[in-house]
């Protein structure tokens, strides 16, 4: 039977933790959480469990989540976030899945099902929002610094799992706005540090593109009132990005 860590990165998630490190024990043959300099009770939560408890300065999104993995005892390992879970049904598949022979060319998707403000998203292009979330930690190592990514040495093979991993991600609508603002700013500062300098027409465009991809080909609408909200903000929050890339590009003149 193949072994398999949990990597999970943390900075102040007393909230999510519990239910995180809960649903994937049943799976683990060891769970490793690197927090970086938590204020609040993830420590004690995570001590209170038994897993293994390190931390770590943050080093940045994919850099902290490789320094994760060095700590592994295992090869295979399971990334998932603080604020995820797993189903009921995934879990089922991932104990089947265990049982398998396949090689390190071979990585696994789940399908993350989002919830806001209480209500799950089947719309509004985030569902499924497919992830690689297992596989080989010799032939795969994070990259980027926004929305990171699986930078694999070999050709791998896909291999999606039934069931979901539950993503616990906005309390409310502001939570939302706010994470949505901070990704914005940072993406129109990304494209700036790599040498891009015409915000252009994107600024009037891309916003109304965005509202209409979401939730209309999208069917953010059968979303009913947060499908709504979360249509209004991303297209917001695109304009926001290239604003901040032509105030950038202006400073720079």
């Amino acid at each position: 039977m193949k072994k398999l860590s949990v990597i999970i990165i943390t900075f102040n998630e007393e909230r999510n933790i519990r239910r995180c490190i809960e649903s994937v024990r049943d799976i683990a043959d060891e769970i490793v959480v690197v927090d970086s300099m938590s204020t609040d009770s993830t420590e004690e939560i995570c001590n209170t469990l038994g897993v293994r408890f390190f931390s770590q300065k943050w080093l940045g999104y994919s850099e902290q989540k490789n320094f994760a993995n060095s700590l592994a005892s295992n090869d295979w390992i399971l990334s998932i976030d603080a604020d995820e879970a797993l189903s009921e049904e995934l879990k089922k598949s991932i104990t089947e899945l265990k049982k398998r022979d396949f090689d390190e060319h071979n990585v696994f998707c789940l399908n993350r099902l989002t919830n806001y403000c209480g209500h799950w998203i089947r719309h509004c292009g985030w569902y499924p929002d497919r992830k690689i979330r297992i596989w080989n930690r010799n032939v795969g190592k994070w990259k980027g610094e926004i929305h990171e990514t699986i930078e694999f040495t070999t050709e791998t093979k896909d291999n999606l799992l039934r069931g979901d991993m539950l993503h616990y991600s906005f309390n409310t609508p502001e939570d939302f706005e706010k994470q949505m603002t901070k990704f914005a700013l940072m993406r129109g500062k990304h494209y700036f540090m790599k040498g891009r300098r015409n915000a252009g027409l994107n600024i009037i465009f891309s916003p109304i593109y965005a509202f209409i991809k979401h939730y209309i080909f999208q069917l953010g609408f059968l979303d009913g009132a947060d499908g709504l909200h979360i249509c209004r903000i991303t297209a917001k929050t695109t304009k926001l990005k290239y604003k901040t890339l032509k105030e950038l590009t202006d400073k720079d003149k």
